[in-house]
């Protein structure tokens, strides 16, 4: 079973990754549950969460770069988060959380959807 999780914040954006994340979940028969979280920053928690029931776990998000520290933090403590609950759990999460300058350019990666979806597919073949 796969897990993923998905942040609200930037929907317009993380709705199209989980919407391709599914797309290739779907592709590949791979059976799955989503849960979403407010933002980047819950993210890791969720993960920690679905490790205890999943395989694999998916992590999709995106942080937009604004006029504060806030992303330097946030975008730090999601990673950092991760990390740390991939080596706690043994749990491989695919980390599709985008990380970016401007909304143009999350939106040219809506497609690491499906990547993720793929790698989570390979990871389970191991």
């Amino acid at each position: 079973m796969i897990g993923v999780v998905v942040a609200e914040f930037n929907d317009f954006i993380t709705d199209k990754l989980l919407s391709e994340c599914e797309r290739g979940l779907n592709k590949l028969g791979l059976k799955y549950e989503v849960a979403k979280v407010p933002g980047a920053f819950e993210v890791p928690l969720a993960a920690k969460k679905m490790s205890e029931k999943c395989d694999i776990v998916i992590a999709l998000g995106c942080v937009i770069e604004g006029g504060t520290n806030h992303y330097d933090m946030v975008c730090r403590a999601c990673t950092d988060g991760i990390m740390q609950v991939q080596l706690e759990t043994g749990i491989p999460i695919v980390f599709e959380v985008l990380m970016v300058k401007k909304m143009e350019d999350a939106a040219k990666r809506v497609s690491k959807g499906y990547d993720a979806a793929k790698v989570a597919h390979k990871l389970l073949q191991k």
